[in-house]
């Protein structure tokens, strides 16, 4: 096939007027839309049970079959339409292919709601004259509104995050705008075909062209539930965090019992650790480090019955443990290189070397303070420096643990004692207790506590605050 596409595929939704503008892309030379060739239920149209010599059941076998016989039997660009509960297959191909011609065509989700239920009641699908059409007044439902909104919401994210991290474009076309002549001939020139059309296709005809308020029985009702939906998403938390990797080779299993810890940096890591020997009667060299994935699924189908589990932990008490761990101290794990440039960037008030000498409970507090304040802009993204695992957010980390085994506990620190007795009883076992608390630091965090410091946390935390139900710690 010449020129910059192999074929091309209308993305789109049921009642988005995509029949309409399958007619006027037929219209033009060397271009041939086959329809819904991949919808799971018939090909290319209802009742349809082959499509160019390619039955369904060769379809469901290999989509790809039909793609390639689209290419070797159509004389021109041959395309498809698809919708978001088409073949995911064929999505993944089509989003990932530069040789496909990708239009998306879309239309103000509440007009194809009420347009789709009203298809539903009359049994009128396509109209090709207004002497046979038919009507009727639907009733508004809020849920089921909702859920047809999460579906194309959900695909038209799917499909802008497709073409980002590929880089490629759309042709972008609105329902109102599938009559507009000079839009088709863009269309027809972005897929390569230089012809201009003298009047839009006339077979399929507006079904319903009257208002909403005369189209719905309840309309007043759904006025009201509209404006409670959160249209702009002004309550939303703004997310500017990278997302994390699973971090698989820092998973700890224990040397005998079924279990498997998945750290969250900055958390109680040692705690667990000696509690996992404890369990055991083992030490702590016996467990067992260092995985990667083909490792872990050989444990795991070593170890019938396991479970997985992570600790969230304080966002207040994660963030002084980090700040003690990697930023204050002069151990093994102390970031050298990232206490320098916070000293010398963000003027943390922290000594070049760590030696304790004259540290006071004050300069503590006021240096875990201007540490928060740092993380706060951290993680939104308004510094230079990378977003450490330590501080990352509890809510990402467990989203990029879930990419390859989602724990079957998440338990919390302060709850400690209680979680691993039920983690322990689901394999058989009985815990040994729950593990000392192992502080680290100069001062511990009780020392230190104050509002502001809580204000500042809560504030860089937000998402874990409301994902996890955290309260402001008290003070004493």
């Amino acid at each position: 096939m010449s020129g910059q596409f192999d074929y091309f595929v209308i993305y789109a939704e049921m009642r988005t007027g995509s029949n309409f503008l399958e007619e006027n892309v037929n219209e033009y030379p060397g271009l041939k839309c086959y329809g819904e060739a991949f919808n799971p239920v018939f090909i290319g149209g209802p009742k349809k049970s082959d499509l160019l010599g390619v039955t369904l059941a060769s379809r469901e076998a290999n989509p790809d079959v039909l793609l390639d016989q689209m290419r070797i039997q159509t004389d021109g660009l041959p395309g498809f339409r698809f919708f978001h509960d088409h073949d995911p297959r064929v999505l993944e191909k089509s989003l990932n292919d530069r040789r496909c011609g990708k239009i998306i065509l879309t239309r103000n989700p509440v007009e194809s709601y009420v347009s789709r239920k009203i298809a539903a009641t009359t049994g009128q699908w396509r109209l090709n004259d207004l002497k046979n059409a038919k009507t009727a007044k639907i009733t508004f439902e809020s849920a089921e509104f909702e859920e047809h909104l999460e579906d194309l919401q959900s695909f038209q994210r799917k499909l802008m995050h497709g073409l980002q991290v590929t880089g490629q474009t759309a042709f972008y076309i609105a329902y109102e705008d599938v009559r507009d002549i000079e839009i088709l001939d863009g269309l027809a020139a972005f897929l390569g075909v230089d012809h201009q059309k003298s009047r839009a296709s006339k077979k399929t005809k507006v079904q319903n062209p009257a208002p909403l308020s005369e189209k719905v029985e309840n309309f007043d009702e759904m006025e009201r539930a509209l404006a409670r939906l959160d249209r702009f998403n002004l309550n939303r938390t703004p997310n500017f965090e990278p997302r994390r990797a699973p971090m698989v080779p820092q998973y700890i299993a224990a040397a005998e019992a079924p279990l498997l810890y998945q750290p969250i940096k900055g958390g109680p890591g040692a705690r667990i650790c000696a509690w996992l020997t404890s369990l055991d009667g083992t030490e702590d060299a016996d467990l067992i480090r260092e995985f990667d994935r083909k490792a872990l699924r050989k444990w795991k189908r070593q170890h019938p019955g396991h479970r997985c589990f992570s600790v969230i932990t304080h966002p207040v008490h994660r963030l002084h443990r980090t700040f003690c761990d990697y930023i204050l101290g002069a151990g093994p794990d102390t970031y050298v290189d990232m206490r320098a440039a916070l000293r010398k960037n963000y003027k943390l008030p922290v000594p070049e070397a760590w030696t304790g000498n004259g540290w006071s409970v004050d300069d503590h507090r006021a240096a875990f303070l201007s540490f928060a304040k740092f993380v706060q802009g951290n993680l939104n993204g308004q510094t230079s420096l990378r977003v450490d695992a330590s501080w990352a957010s509890q809510t990402e980390v467990l989203l990029g643990l879930s990419g390859v085994q989602v724990p079957d506990m998440v338990l919390r620190e302060n709850d400690l004692a209680q979680g691993l007795e039920q983690l322990a009883a689901q394999v058989g076992l009985t815990s040994p207790g729950e593990p000392p608390d192992i502080s680290t630091g100069p001062f511990r965090l009780e020392d230190v506590y104050e509002d502001e410091i809580e204000d500042v946390v809560r504030s860089a935390y937000q998402r874990d605050y409301m994902q996890f139900g955290f309260r402001a710690l008290s003070k004493g």
